[in-house]
């Protein structure tokens, strides 16, 4: 069997830039919710997908806002897509999808959890965790946990994340930590872009293993006394980041592999939330039902 994770949160923003605005009756916006069913429906509809989870930043501050607070807060978050979240939740809860909305973790985390405890059972085949978030390019494992990014309709396995990032998927962590990911408001190390994280990091592996001193780096990198001056004067920073994009792999999860089978849309459930929604149309769509 294969075991897909879906990001709910990047299903919610992907939905709300990218779908005509629309209002329920009771006022209520609902765009990103009504791609946020569409795109779920369209992937149950694949015959290999079988088992499967979401996972929502119910919360969007974590206990990474309290190591660095300007570690992204929610503030750039626009309020007709915030108010969606809480309606996301009871949609999948309606479709009968196992639903895990964080509060003190992030989604990335249950996902990476997830990911890493279900390929332990031997029924699955293989884990697809649904984003194309370089975050959770770090849980690649082979061709056993991968992620992929359903718009481009590409698999990003191991050697992918080779390809695309020039290191292994243990380094992910510390090239974010070095070059910094805006999206998250991780700021980086001044002068370290991806060409010389990646040359250093494909070399040494993390970020504690490069030396102190330049000149006993066996790579060419352009600028090198200048990168090695800006990471001395800033390794605790480096290591913090780091940190911030190290995804936790210990969140709790009650379900087993077989509380992910989907099984259909719940009869009652559904159809009235699309009613209440305004989007009548969809209301008969899931594929299969419940009972």
């Amino acid at each position: 069997m294969k075991v897909h994770l879906i990001d709910g949160t990047y299903e919610l923003f992907r939905s709300h830039f990218g779908q005509p605005a629309r209002i329920a009756p009771d006022g209520m916006p609902v765009s990103a919710v009504r791609g946020l069913i569409q795109s779920l429906l369209l992937l149950l509809r694949s015959p290999d997908v079988t088992h499967i989870a979401v996972a929502f930043d119910s919360e969007v501050k974590s206990f990474r806002n309290e190591i660095f607070p300007k570690y992204k807060d929610g503030s750039k978050t626009p309020d007709d897509l915030y108010q969606q979240f809480t309606l996301a939740e009871r949609v999948v809860g309606a479709l009968a999808i196992t639903c895990w909305p964080m509060k003190e973790f992030e989604a990335d985390d249950v996902l990476a959890t997830a990911a890493v405890t279900y390929i332990e059972d031997k029924r699955v085949e293989q884990v697809l965790i649904c984003s194309p978030d370089k975050d959770l390019s770090q849980v690649v494992t082979g061709n056993k946990i991968v992620c992929l990014d359903r718009r481009k309709n590409l698999v990003i396995n191991e050697d992918e994340v080779k390809r695309k990032f020039g290191i292994s998927p243990a380094s992910i962590p510390d090239y974010l930590g070095l070059m910094g990911d805006s999206a998250d408001g991780i700021p980086g190390i001044p002068r370290w872009g991806a060409k010389a994280s990646s040359r250093l990091l494909a070399r040494y592996g993390y970020i504690e293993n490069i030396p102190e001193d330049y000149r006993l780096w066996d790579v060419s990198v352009r600028g090198a006394a200048s990168l090695s001056m800006s990471l001395e004067k800033h390794r605790n920073e480096a290591s913090l980041y780091k940190d911030l994009a190290t995804l936790r792999m210990g969140v709790p999860i009650s379900q087993s592999v077989d509380e992910l089978e989907w099984r259909g849309a719940d009869h009652s459930l559904f159809p009235e939330l699309c009613i209440e929604l305004g989007m009548n149309n969809l209301a008969k769509s899931p594929n299969k039902w419940l009972g």
